[in-house]
């Protein structure tokens, strides 16, 4: 009678068709990205197996960006999660990202804007208002620390210049990456990035410390002031 039985379960389905079974023997590179989700949520919900809700999911949040953005609260509300699966989901995430950060032998190098960016883009276009954080890095270019400069509006008029040279005067800083998030998703540049770019290059003229970039982060997407010859 049940000729197509719905399938809810990871273990209901045919053994070579499970996302757990297919990356034994696959590798984990093989699998979907709603297949590796359905790892982690293992369970589905009626009328929706479990890699349906991690395709679900994908969609609503506008992919892995839109989940690491997305609250716990609203990861919560979605139909088939609840604290849990929201835990887990949140909790794969972070790791991911931490072990992005983490090198074996040494500590990350930064050689062009897109190497900035893959270190900052993750953490900073989940975040609902503006940051401005610093880049310190030393004479090989490699990052010695991360630090969060200002929280709220970065704009010319509330931007204490000086303040973004504290950590790599303390720290023996030769050069600083400058980003800030744009909460919109849009990282075009405004009068105001621009004004505060230029005031951030002539200071670390004046104190030694190159300032190699100026980074806007928006949702998938940044601009390199220094490419774009904006205040530098």
């Amino acid at each position: 009678m049940d000729e197509q039985k719905t399938i809810y379960r990871i273990s209901d389905m045919q053994q070579d068709e499970r996302p757990r079974e297919r990356l034994q023997r696959l590798g984990a590179q093989a699998l979907s990205t709603s297949e590796l989700l359905a790892i982690l949520l293992r369970v589905g919900v009626t009328g929706e197996n479990v890699v349906r809700l991690g395709e679900r999911l994908l969609r609503t949040f506008d992919g892995l960006p839109g989940l690491h953005r997305a609250s716990f609260d609203e990861l919560c509300a979605q139909h088939g999660m609840g604290v849990a699966k929201t835990a887990q989901l949140k909790a794969a995430l972070e790791l991911g990202h931490r072990f992005s950060l983490e090198a074996k032998d040494e500590r990350p190098a930064i050689h062009s804007p897109a190497d900035a960016a893959a270190l900052l883009q993750f953490p900073m276009s989940a975040l609902e208002q503006e940051e401005l954080r610093v880049v310190l890095l030393d004479t090989r270019n490699r990052v010695l620390q991360i630090e969060t400069v200002y929280r709220g509006s970065v704009n010319s008029s509330q931007v204490r210049v000086g303040e973004l040279f504290k950590a790599a005067i303390r720290r023996n800083a030769t050069a600083i990456i400058v980003a800030h998030n744009h909460p919109s998703g849009d990282p075009a540049p405004s009068p105001d990035d621009v004004a505060v770019t230029r005031a951030m290059v002539q200071a670390g003229k004046l104190l030694d410390v190159d300032v190699l970039d100026h980074l806007i982060i928006g949702m998938g997407r940044f601009v390199s002031m220094k490419e774009r010859g904006l205040g530098f």
